[in-house]
């Protein structure tokens, strides 16, 4: 194989693995590409290593995705092997054969590959509203704010960092793992959020045990149930971040409201030296962007836009736009 065939090869089978393991849609792998590649091949080796990168990756065996999206990738796969190979490749019927036994669960997994190689894992719910909450599956603000964090460490790092609306965990597990907090809090409203953001926690190697030990990729951590609209001064003020963050929690008017009460509770906390403020969002609503900005100006908040970063680390959705705000309290 020429070196450059062998280079483009790597680039699709990365591709490929990277969208498996997080479960992002189907649509957005590059299906064409390999369909060419197998034209060009007179075997079946290169659908063998995407299946080695896909469904037999270890992390993959030891927390799958959903039985359904697995089958349907599988299918797939098998059907662009028979569009151009007459013989049936046994090793995706098999995996095929191993899914369709499968029981099918409310929870999956989603995985992520940092720049150090390690694996970052999320349970998450199969339905993207469950128990009557968002907050149980990962938005692309989470990775735009995780990647920009990563790139940012010495934002985090031997700081105390709080996030409003932790989600099912992403953001803040990536900051763990990758900019050496001194201490990190996980926060949500949401009862069911919160045991799930424990489970992730766990997941990843984090305890919640009292005199856990610490290291650069085990901070501190601390779960806290926290609802804007009732949290007060007091309550916000043992907490003591020196860096606050959100993604994507501006997705309707009352949330908005709500986001900029606690940022002035915040900063009532810390009159000598407010924290640094960072808010992600994806941009689906430009009036619901404008609303934010608005009541920042109202509640004497000022911010400035992040330059925009290049999306490499993540699998994204295709065609969203995501920024993220700075805000001076």
């Amino acid at each position: 194989m020429a070196p450059e065939e062998a280079a483009e090869n790597v680039l699709l089978l990365r591709s490929f693995q990277r969208r498996f393991l997080a479960a992002r849609p189907l649509r957005s792998f590059p299906w064409q590409i390999l369909e060419e590649k197998l034209k060009e091949s007179p075997d079946s080796e290169l659908l063998q290593e995407v299946l080695q990168k896909t469904v037999k990756h270890p992390v993959c065996v030891r927390h799958p995705p959903s039985v359904k999206y697995t089958r349907c990738f599988l299918s797939e796969l098998i059907r662009k092997h028979e569009a151009v190979h007459t013989e049936p490749l046994d090793e995706l019927y098999e995996a095929l054969a191993e899914v369709l036994t499968a029981a099918e669960s409310t929870q999956c997994h989603r995985s992520y590959l940092l720049p150090s190689g390690t694996p970052l894992t999320l349970s998450e719910s199969t339905a993207i509203v469950s128990h009557g909450t968002t907050g149980l599956v990962t938005w692309d603000a989470a990775l735009y704010l995780a990647e920009w964090a990563i790139k940012n460490p010495a934002v985090f790092a031997h700081r105390t960092d709080l996030e409003l609306g932790s989600g099912a965990g992403l953001t803040s597990l990536a900051i763990c793992k990758m900019c050496h907090p001194k201490a990190y809090i996980f926060s949500d409203c949401h009862s069911r959020v919160l045991e799930q953001l424990r489970g992730n926690m766990l997941l990843n190697g984090l305890s919640l045990e009292p005199g856990a030990i610490t290291d650069a990729e085990r901070p501190q951590v601390m779960v806290a149930q926290l609802d804007w609209e009732v949290a007060t001064v007091p309550q916000l003020s043992v907490f003591h971040p020196d860096v606050v963050i959100a993604a994507d929690v501006l997705y309707c008017p009352e949330v908005i409201l709500s986001l900029v009460g606690v940022l002035q509770r915040l900063a009532a906390c810390h009159r000598d030296q407010a924290p640094d403020v960072y808010v992600a969002f994806t941009v689906r609503n430009p009036e619901t962007c404008q609303l934010f900005t608005t009541e920042l100006g109202r509640a004497g908040i000022r911010w400035e836009a992040v330059p925009p970063q290049e999306r490499k680390l993540f699998p994204y959705e295709e065609h969203s736009e995501t920024s993220i705000l700075k805000l001076t309290l």
